[in-house]
């Protein structure tokens, strides 16, 4: 082993596992049970109004041809994590032979809960940006073997575009970067920046390596003055106070008649920074650690139904679940399966359930850009703040 990563045939022979799955397997067999379960992932309390709900694709090539069914919320919807009624909605839901899955739960969870985090910030960030469009540079701080991940998380909640080569591939789009520091040190401001200008599609350049950034932009704008953007990733022990900066840049470029050149900021920006400084004139963003490090969502599997019996731990509720929408409020309720029932509203309830696996085969997956659709529309749609 190279790195300290698990490969694709770790995860699917079980290696990942917590050790008590697979002793509880072993228990199990000796015992000679292997029940007929119902198991629900659902999540008790998080930081989140909404939950992005994300992973989804990881989970269905994971337990694809095992002999299990699997239900799930589409990926890409916004949902909060109780319904009305206060009953922890079931994102997703196996049927089978527990011993057909059971050594695949911490996987499964990882893929879910870490996915979700990420892409329920980013749709923050989307909801405080609106069309002000942001980027995901964070893979550089996590693990490399999960930089895909990170960028189609952020980029289902809401993100313009992302930095990662493979992430960008996996997702169907072209990856997006401007320029890092090393070339400006390397080449010098004046040449890093025209090499840049020549060579880039959207041309953006970062000033503030070597001079303050009011002078730098000003020379930058003289000298190239079809620039898209100048990009500020001023260190924390220069930036004083940041958005008084950008107001100052500007400015100075609205003053020289530069208003075309648009002013994309990056470095350490979190969600409560973005609204000061797109007031202060930031018309774009690059962000890295806070949606790569986003807190993950903190999903449980468990077993609510044993052989037809609705059973469970303490702290969970029993039985076999669907999750309806009412047509016209919108309500959320989470119901005994074939319930009938209507909303307080007089209004009809419509599962939002679907069955993606049926017996091990893949029935239903989504395309990335449905699924980032779906997103969006919810994010402009509901109060996620």
């Amino acid at each position: 082993m190279r790195f300290a990563i698990a490969s694709e045939d770790d995860i699917l022979n079980g290696k990942t596992a917590d050790i008590y799955f697979e002793r509880t397997i072993e228990d199990l067999k000796l015992n000679g049970k292997n029940p007929e379960v119902y198991a629900e992932v659902t999540v008790s309390s998080t930081k989140y109004k909404y939950i992005n709900f994300t992973g989804l694709n990881d989970v269905l090539n994971l337990l694809r041809d095992k002999k299990i069914d699997v239900y799930a919320i589409p990926e890409g919807t916004l949902i909060k994590n109780r319904d009305e009624k206060g009953v922890p909605v079931p994102f997703l839901i196996i049927h089978g032979r527990y011993l057909d899955f059971a050594i695949y739960e911490t996987a499964l969870l990882g893929f879910l809960c870490q996915a979700s985090g990420i892409s329920s910030y980013s749709s923050m960030i989307y909801k405080v940006l609106g069309d002000i469009p942001f980027y995901s540079f964070g893979i550089r701080r996590m693990n490399p073997a999960i930089s895909p991940m990170i960028d189609r998380s952020a980029y289902i909640g809401g993100a313009s575009g992302v930095s990662g080569i493979l992430g960008a591939s996996l997702i169907g789009i072209k990856p997006v970067g401007t320029m890092p520091h090393a070339l400006s040190i390397i080449l010098g401001d004046d040449a890093a920046w025209e090499s840049v200008y020549k060579n880039s599609d959207v041309k953006t350049i970062l000033i503030d390596t070597f001079m303050d950034e009011k002078f730098a932009a000003i020379k930058a704008a003289e000298k190239f003055p079809g620039l898209d953007y100048i990009r500020l990733d001023t260190p924390a022990s220069r930036r004083g106070n940041f958005k008084n900066i950008v107001r100052e840049l500007r400015w100075e470029l609205n003053i020289r008649g530069y208003n075309n050149i648009k002013i994309m900021a990056s470095g350490g920006l979190k969600l409560e920074d973005l609204k000061d400084l797109v007031d202060a004139g930031v018309s774009a963003f690059g962000i890295g650690t806070s949606i790569a490090s986003a807190e993950p969502v903190d999903f449980s599997l468990d077993i609510v139904n044993v052989e037809g019996t609705n059973i469970t731990k303490r702290g969970k509720f029993s039985g076999i679940k669907d999750v309806y929408k009412c047509n016209d409020c919108g309500n959320i309720y989470v119901l005994p399966i074939n319930s009938n029932d209507r909303c307080e509203c007089g209004g009809e309830l419509k599962s939002i359930m679907i069955k993606y696996m049926d017996s091990g085969n893949v029935i239903f997956n989504d395309d990335i850009e449905s699924i980032r659709s779906r997103s969006i529309e919810a994010i402009k749609r509901l109060d996620i703040l």
